[in-house]
């Protein structure tokens, strides 16, 4: 007697359209390039990309540590928290669906999320003073940032209108005082460029600090003004340059992020 077949369930990149899957691709290149530059908190921070063309968005499998994210098992989750594709059955951590679902719905223009608690980002987030024009990393968002003030671990969807209204229409990053860091992009590689510089600028801004804000350099106004103008010049090489760059060294480490 021949054996019953069994049924094979297509794999996750044969059953998603060509735009879902280098979507994947790109936000798992950042979850592990985020591991190299130890953006981690063991597994309690959140990337997302909204998948082309629809609402819903991929994120990270909840209980991953971001060394182990690949294109094929992060989660489809939509709007309203209905999980889509989970090729883990992992779930998804419930403060990132309130925190990236809120961004997503409230900037349709953004395709990237990436949230981080990184000890720099986080003393920053609970200094008065905010975020200082004190470097060069700073002025690359500075006049982007918004604030939104701290109610405890984001679980509850009452307090999407709140965030929503904080982060306005123009922010390219958002600080969530004494919790850590957001960054938004219209691309994977936007909102990562986005994070590297403010989570540096962080890091900056708490080494000169320990000096005491007596020693601290504020730069002129003029100063800010020009290096933020030329940050966002729209003929930067960084634009084309930088991400293939990342992704030359994830190849070179042996970082299998495209399976």
């Amino acid at each position: 007697m021949s054996a019953i077949p069994k049924t094979i369930k297509p794999s996750v990149r044969d059953r998603v359209s060509r735009e879902e899957w280098q979507a994947r691709v790109d936000l798992a290149a950042a979850y592990q390039l985020a591991h190299i530059y130890r953006w981690t908190d063991l597994i309690y921070t959140h990337f997302s990309a909204r998948v082309p063309g629809t609402e819903d968005f991929l994120i990270n499998p909840y209980g991953m540590m971001f060394d182990e994210i690949t294109a094929s098992n992060l989660v489809k989750i939509d709007w309203e928290g209905k999980i889509l594709d989970d090729p883990l059955g992992t779930g998804v951590n419930e403060a990132g669906f309130v925190i990236h679902s809120c961004v997503h719905k409230a900037r349709p223009e953004i395709n990237c999320v990436i949230h981080t608690h990184t000890r720099a980002g986080v003393a920053v987030s609970a200094m008065k003073c905010g975020l200082l024009p004190i470097s060069q990393h700073a002025m690359m968002i500075q006049g982007d940032v918004a604030y939104h003030d701290y109610e405890g671990i984001a679980l509850y969807m009452e307090e999407q209108a709140r965030m929503a209204a904080d982060l306005g229409k123009t922010a390219k990053a958002m600080i969530l005082r004494n919790h850590g860091l957001l960054a938004l992009g219209r691309t994977v590689r936007e909102a990562f460029e986005v994070m590297y510089y403010l989570d540096c600028a962080c890091q900056i801004q708490i080494d000169a600090c320990s000096a005491g804000m007596h020693n601290v350099q504020i730069m002129s106004e003029a100063a800010a003004r020009t290096s933020t103008q030329q940050f966002n010049r729209p003929d930067r090489p960084a634009h084309h340059k930088d991400w293939p760059a990342l992704l030359r060294m994830l190849e070179r480490r042996g970082v299998r992020y495209a399976e």
